[in-house]
């Protein structure tokens, strides 16, 4: 069969890959396309065709699987925020599991027995705290368009709310477009400050209040569980993590390279009485190697809650020279997760013990994991990590 632009299809629907797209196959030629379910039978039209798979549009369900739901954004499969609106929720969470366990064990070597049920949100709408809509100028309208990028092209959809945001937020959309920017190419960050923490305006803080009990809970009990003493949390933010395990150690410290987020950190420290630790500004790579000398290994854990990219090889090669007892990675790209954690455990120095997936981005294709690694019981001799 030759295959090109603008042909249409029917086409069975068996997977989801990563990233939201279904997969269908037409003989042994692979075919991305967005919007769909496993189960599905689809027409779809081709829009691009390589030597060894194609991506297609969705032109009509033709058979619709169970699972299929009704998204609540009449915006969506325009707007690119969201990829699994027309998916039921516990349909989500299946799928989400799956593509962890197949990012596991294709690039770490990990089996998918490591991998624990995704922790679900409570609130699968209306759960978003903090969004980045956008100004862009419509000739054709003479006009802006406020809103979010599409999910087809880098042209702006104009909106009046967003159905996964804290509704708050949507009352700011709507405050945003009665006062618009000035021109087209502005970015507008619309926040709902958690309660109780100061947080600069560009600062990092996880975007669902909702799920993030669950998330500090988990991470506090795979601390509890290896029983160490000591905290060191790198890529610190505003001291979430440093703070509220705080009283489940004997002492914290917190590295970040935002000077305005570390300021945060220490009044944030002083707000909530932990006089236990403290935060340094700069780099990971320049300030860990002194801070892990003051502590002892064996009875320390790293925290990591690295920016989508990973850790810088430096980082992860230290680690494995001075051997800390325990590192907690949080990461909401499981890709480079599993890239990092590859590295980490390479020669058998360290073990993954377990990976908890949380739901903390409903309706898209993101999720948010927690790895325990634990140094091995008997770990092998010396030496420096061999990065590729």
């Amino acid at each position: 069969m030759e295959l090109a632009i603008g042909q249409t299809h029917a086409l069975q629907i068996t997977d989801i890959a990563f990233g939201g797209e279904g997969v269908g196959r037409l003989g042994e030629f692979v075919v991305f396309v967005p919007f769909v379910a496993i189960g599905d039978t689809v027409e779809t039209r081709l829009i691009d065709v390589k030597k060894r798979f194609a991506r297609g549009s969705l032109v009509r369900v033709l058979e619709p699987a169970p699972t299929r739901a009704t998204p609540q954004c009449k915006y969506y499969g325009e707007c690119g925020g969201c990829q699994y609106q027309h998916l039921d929720y516990a349909e989500q969470l299946r799928i989400k599991h799956k593509q962890v366990c197949d990012l596991f064990e294709r690039i770490g070597g990990f089996g998918s027995g490591l991998i624990a049920p995704v922790v679900p949100c409570p609130s699968p709408y209306g759960y978003r705290n903090r969004i980045m809509i956008r100004s862009q100028w419509d000739k054709f309208k003479q006009g802006l368009n406020i809103g979010f990028v599409r999910a087809d092209s880098r042209l702006v959809v104009d909106i009046d709310e967003c159905k996964i945001a804290e509704p708050a937020l949507s009352d700011q959309i709507r405050q945003v477009r009665a006062n618009p920017p000035p021109k087209g190419g502005l970015k507008v960050v619309l926040r709902i400050q958690p309660e109780g923490w100061e947080v600069p305006r560009d600062s990092f803080f996880q975007n669902n209040f909702f799920l993030l009990p669950h998330l500090v809970e988990t991470v506090r009990s795979r601390l509890l569980d290896c029983g160490t003493r000591h905290l060191v949390d790198v890529y610190c933010g505003v001291g979430f993590f440093s703070l509220e395990l705080a009283d489940s150690v004997e002492s914290y410290t917190g590295v970040e390279l935002d000077a305005l987020a570390i300021k945060a950190a220490r009044r944030n420290a002083t707000t909530r009485g932990r006089t236990n630790g403290s935060f340094v500004a700069g780099t990971a790579e320049e300030k860990l190697p002194e801070l892990l000398r003051h502590t002892t290994p064996e009875a320390s854990t790293v925290i990591l809650d690295p920016p989508r990219k990973g850790c810088q090889p430096e980082i992860l090669e230290l680690l494995r020279t001075v051997r800390p007892r325990q590192i907690i990675y949080v990461s909401c790209q499981p890709a480079t997760m599993a890239r990092d954690l590859n590295l980490l455990t390479a020669g058998g120095l360290f073990e993954l013990t377990r990976v908890v997936p949380h739901d903390m981005f409903p309706q898209t294709a993101h999720v948010e994991c927690v790895a325990d690694i634990r140094l091995a019981a008997t770990p092998p001799p010396e030496e420096p990590c061999t990065t590729p």
